[in-house]
């Protein structure tokens, strides 16, 4: 929780006053920003592109503790989730709405620093906030952030796509993201037993920065873009690697082979997972909030990407009479299972 001896009381300001505070900073770069903050809509002027929009909703307790996560990470991983809709559209993203719900136990110096990361993730993908809208919430902090890009038509992606055939492709590594997570609850209730213990947290900090401060991959928007590939399908790893793939499959209508043993997984994941007596694949399958991009590729586009070290072949598309399938690394076929986030579980 937020800990500041200078603490001002929001209600000082009132609404439009915060607004206008939050605000205050913000220079456009995109030259589609026509209008942004301080009038009653943006306006934004496309070119002829077509427009992407995604909205996300973080709630309080649900899918942030603030026991363990600052709130300057918080802002920067608010927008960080949200810009990743964008690019598993194929597309790029250049503004963002911003709309906070703020208990009272919120001082401004708390939502100073919870716009600063946001500010500071916008910053470094190019991404202006075009506006948005302050409430009081009873129920916690809840942060609702609109993401808002552009693509030519013939290089947007969707999810039905897929073609038999096809590789399955997947940026980065996976499961780092959720064994963090773990590591932050373990410690977390270890103070909570005992104050006095400090949170141990010494040779984990990539897995702990998965968790806290993702890290949307336009870079790999740009790079097969460069490489003169168009994925035939894309999405992004937020809900687990298992379920992505069978949301690919089943809107394609399609099935699949998955191969464990093509799973990328970074030592530290896989150690951690193992010291907390974790399946590491099965955390790479089910964990979710990595937001790497999964996506397919033609058979004809191999060679293109092959060599590259971010980006691992980890399956192919089937008919869908074959079924969705994983094949372990002792050759054993399995079904495979959704079992990411639910957010009403």
């Amino acid at each position: 929780m937020f800990e500041n001896k200078e603490r001002t009381d929001i209600s000082k300001l009132g609404e439009f006053g915060l607004i206008d505070h939050l605000t205050k900073n913000i220079t456009l770069t995109n030259p589609s920003t026509i209008k942004g903050a301080g009038d009653d809509a943006a306006v934004l002027d496309f070119e002829g592109k077509k427009v992407l929009i995604s909205t996300d909703l973080l709630l309080e307790g649900i899918h942030f503790d603030l026991a363990y996560t600052p709130l300057k990470h918080l802002g920067y991983k608010a927008i960080q989730v949200n810009l990743s809709d964008i690019y598993a559209m194929n597309g790029i993203a250049t503004q963002v709405t911003v709309s906070l719900g703020l208990s009272s136990k919120f001082p401004l110096e708390a939502v100073e620093e919870l716009y600063e990361g946001m500010l500071i993730a916008c910053k470094k993908y190019n991404v202006d906030i075009a506006g948005g809208d302050t409430s009081s919430s009873k129920q916690g902090l809840v942060i609702s952030v609109t993401s808002i890009g552009y693509a030519d038509e013939q290089d947007i992606c969707y999810r039905n796509t897929a073609e038999e055939g096809d590789l399955i492709c997947v940026s980065g590594d996976l499961g780092g993201a959720y064994v963090g997570l773990q590591l932050l609850e373990r410690e977390k209730n270890i103070f909570l037993e005992n104050p006095q213990i400090q949170p141990d947290l010494e040779g984990k900090d990539y897995i702990v920065e998965r968790q806290l401060k993702p890290e949307a991959r336009r870079d790999i928007v740009l790079l097969l873009k460069s490489l003169g590939v168009k994925p035939t399908s894309m999405i992004d790893v937020s809900d687990g690697l298992s379920s992505e793939v069978i949301h690919i499959c089943t809107q394609s209508e399609k099935g699949c082979n998955l191969y464990e043993e093509k799973i990328p997984l970074d030592p530290m994941t896989y150690e951690t997972a193992r010291e907390f007596n974790l399946d590491p694949t099965v955390c790479a399958l089910s964990g979710g909030e990595d937001y790497e991009l999964l996506f397919t590729i033609r058979q004809s586009d191999y060679d293109k990407i092959k060599n590259d070290p971010d980006i691992s072949i980890i399956g192919n598309i089937t008919e869908k009479a074959a079924g969705m399938n994983i094949i372990s690394k002792s050759g054993i076929v399995h079904p495979l299972k959704a079992q990411g986030w639910n957010s009403f579980k």
